[in-house]
């Protein structure tokens, strides 16, 4: 029988879910090919979605207004070159809060604000009808004051006359604003005996330089005698670090931190250093000294013998931030290698170092003090085998400061050793040298060593005799008006900076402070805070003045001409750094001439200007910082008392542990050190110069004599001087006895009477 069509109908039972209509089975296939499509188009979308957010973020990252240095040594590595983690891993662990200064002047801050409040209140009581007006524009007045704080204006009118900054006029074209200050301060008579006392200076130049030339002559034959020909040490022009034979590692340390073409001294030393001579080495400031001499070290130590363990180089720095840098910046161009460091400086824990210098590291940073308690205190540590001996700052480190400590640490390294000196203000003074026992070393002086960098502008501000006590209304002047972050200002003493600094604080300025009179964490918060833009100005002493490389520093800011002109040098030189623009500003005051000269000499006549700050807004300014100086007085108070404070509990902590701990306390070695106390002053006594000293010091000091031909009493003497000297004497010895038998008599005399009852 034939089928019909109704036989070949499908029926769907309710367990069969899954079955299929085969005409549905086309379009299902074709739904799963544009799936398949969709999902490889939403992959290429987010792969290019990926692409174009990479390249956003190259964008935002990518500087603009970046420039490579035109000589050398361009940074397209980190922000942050050299950072202190090494240093923060180190610190002492202190349980006890410590109040901020910072806390107390914001408190200090707020206590005036109220007081405003309550003094507004109290005059916006109902009064007269007559003085309505008055007493609105008074209100209008304190509501401004609330605002800005301190009534300053913010327009740069009174000082920017230029673009770049205020009131800076070119020396020798005074301005008639200048000529109008001059004729009402009355100092016809003393621009008459500047004039005067110039032509005596320059006079007695003159005379000075024709009785050195002598000198010269005798003192150039002993650096011939002493440095190395010149002519042999003169290295072919490197354009690259490639072009040095240096291993991969160190090239690719380099790169990461961006250096990409050496500078002058780079360019110089490296192949010097890698043959093992001595070097005494010169640079302006900012020039890359510290990869100079880190880079051949680097490279020595990749080939060293790897069976024992031992400390192959010293790194000598005079201050612990120094240090702390140099450390930085080596272990990064290092971080492609095995070589191991350590930092050993003041304000740190020693334990923690102790440890380090245990597993003996290649490689150690350190302050000239610390290294010498580690050498005599510290168990299985010795610089017997160190190969390289580097001291930067060279120039501090010889002088009389440091004399006793560089010879115990010289006696400890090995004669066969190289050294190697660096210093922006390196001299080739031959005495200072010998002490180092450097053999036939090589001279390399890129740069003149009284010279500042080439792109510094250098500003000075003139205060008379009379005006002393306007610099901190200058100086604040200058920092609300005109430089208003970036700003290092350098004082002569710490309790100066610590002052200035709450001034700014009450102010509303944010500042900072460095000096040696804060703890370690606090003075490398300081610094790492000022480098990461946290703060805008620096109050530091000579402490930062060496070697700090701090990027992006606009202004240096002297409130007191140094005493050194290499201090000066080591000041303006924190700025205008690797090929950057920086500016200096320097307050002279009259017994400042003599450096002023030495500055001028040393610069550009381009780039020396003299700044003009008007006599009203001085007096302005003025009025602002005695008005505040009783709030200066009671912060200090405040923090006195709590700094007392700190000091009972750590007494009372002191002897808690004595009374837990005594016996463990009292089994510990004493430390020692090279010098006795007595030994140590009698030092300090030598080296201080005769202005410097004190009359006790001069009265404690015994006077050696002078080892001289013993002469007779009446050698010399006529005959007949010399009977009439002899008769005077047997009258006087006669005399003598006379009154000894006298004495003798009343004596007995006064034996032989009978005592009252």
């Amino acid at each position: 029988m034939g089928k019909s069509n109704d036989d070949f109908i499908m029926t769907i039972d309710d367990d069969d879910d899954n079955i299929v209509i085969p005409d549905e089975e086309k379009d299902i296939a074709e739904e799963e090919e544009q799936d398949k499509d969709q999902s490889k188009a939403g992959k290429k979308n987010k792969k290019t979605n990926k692409k174009k957010n990479q390249l956003q973020q190259k964008d935002e990252d990518f500087d603009n207004q970046f420039t490579f240095a035109l000589d050398g040594g361009g940074d397209v590595g980190p922000a942050k070159p050299w950072d202190f983690t090494a240093a923060r891993t180190m610190l002492k662990n202190k349980d006890l809060e410590r109040t901020s200064i910072d806390d107390i002047i914001s408190k200090k801050r707020k206590e005036t604000k109220e007081l405003k409040k309550s003094q507004k209140i109290q005059d916006s009581k109902p009064a007269p009808a007559e003085n309505d007006d008055d007493d609105d524009d008074e209100n209008d007045d304190n509501d401004d004051d609330e605002e800005n704080e301190n009534v300053f204006d913010d327009d740069d009118d009174d000082l920017a006359e230029d673009g770049f900054g205020a009131g800076a006029k070119e020396e020798g074209k005074p301005t008639d604003e200048d000529e109008e200050n001059d004729i009402s301060e009355g100092d016809e008579d003393d621009s008459a005996t500047d004039t005067e006392d110039e032509d005596q200076d320059d006079v007695n130049m003159n005379n000075s330089d024709d009785d050195d030339e002598e000198d010269d002559e005798l003192e150039q034959k002993r650096k011939d005698a002493y440095f190395a020909p010149e002519e042999e040490n003169v290295p072919k022009e490197h354009q690259s670090f490639s072009s040095m034979n240096l291993s991969r590692p160190i090239l690719k340390g380099l790169a990461n931190l961006g250096f990409i073409k050496p500078t002058d001294i780079q360019a110089r030393t490296i192949p010097v250093a890698l043959l093992g001579k001595d070097i005494c080495g010169g640079a302006v400031t900012g020039s890359g000294k510290t990869a100079a001499f880190v880079v051949p070290i680097l490279e020595r130590l990749l080939y060293r013998p790897r069976q024992q363990a031992s400390t192959r180089v010293l790194i000598l720095c005079p201050t612990r931030e120094l240090a702390a840098q140099v450390h930085s910046v080596a272990v990064k161009l290092a971080g492609y290698t095995d070589i191991t460091f350590c930092l050993c400086v003041g304000g740190l824990s020693v334990k923690q170092q102790e440890a380090d210098l245990k597993l003996k590291p290649d490689v150690v940073v350190a302050t000239p003090g610390r290294l010498i308690d580690h050498i005599r205190n510290s168990m299985g540590f010795g610089l017997d085998q160190s190969e390289i001996l580097v001291m930067d700052e060279a120039d501090r480190m010889l002088e009389d400061g440091f004399a006793d400590e560089l010879g115990e640490i010289i006696k400890s390294c090995p004669k066969s050793r190289q050294t190697m000196l660096f210093s922006a203000t390196m001299t080739d003074n031959v005495d200072q040298l010998v002490r180092m026992s450097l053999k036939n070393p090589v001279r390399l002086f890129v740069d003149k060593s009284n010279q500042a960098a080439t792109r510094l502008i250098q500003e000075f501000v003139r205060i008379r005799a009379n005006r002393e006590s306007d610099r901190s209304a200058i100086l604040l002047a200058l920092c609300r008006k005109t430089f208003k972050k970036k700003v290092i200002i350098f004082f002569r003493s710490k309790a100066a900076a610590h002052q200035m600094k709450i001034l700014f604080g009450l102010v509303g300025l944010n500042a900072g402070e460095l000096h040696g009179n804060l703890t370690q964490e606090q003075r490398l918060e300081s610094l790492e805070r000022f480098r990461d833009l946290e703060i805008d100005y620096l109050m530091a002493t000579d402490l930062a003045a060496r070697g700090l490389d701090i990027k992006g520093i606009d202004t240096v800011i002297n409130y007191n001409m140094p005493t050194q002109f290499a201090q000066y040098l080591h000041r303006v030189g924190r700025t205008a750094r690797a090929g950057r623009n920086g500016r200096s500003v320097t307050l002279v005051g009259e017994q400042d001439r003599k450096m002023l000269k030495m500055a001028v000499k040393s610069a550009n006549s381009a780039q020396v200007k003299n700044r003009v700050v008007p006599m009203d807004t001085i007096q302005r300014y003025k009025e602002k910082v005695e008005s505040l100086s009783s709030q200066i007085q009671e912060v200090l108070q405040e923090e006195k008392e709590d700094r007392a404070l700190r000091s009972a509990e750590m007494q009372l902590r002191k002897s808690e542990n004595l009374l837990a701990h005594g016996k463990e306390i009292y089994a510990r070695p004493a430390r020692t050190w090279f010098q006795t106390e007595t030994e140590k002053k009698k030092a300090q006594e030598e080296n201080t110069p005769k202005e410097y000293r004190s009359k006790k010091m001069d009265d404690a000091k015994p006077v050696e004599k002078e080892n001289k031909i013993k002469r007779g009493k009446y050698d010399g003497m006529s005959r007949h001087k010399r009977r009439r000297v002899q008769a005077m004497e047997d009258d006087e010895d006669y005399m003598k006895d006379a009154r000894k038998q006298k004495t003798s008599a009343k004596k007995a005399k006064k034996a032989a009477q009978p005592r009252r009852l």
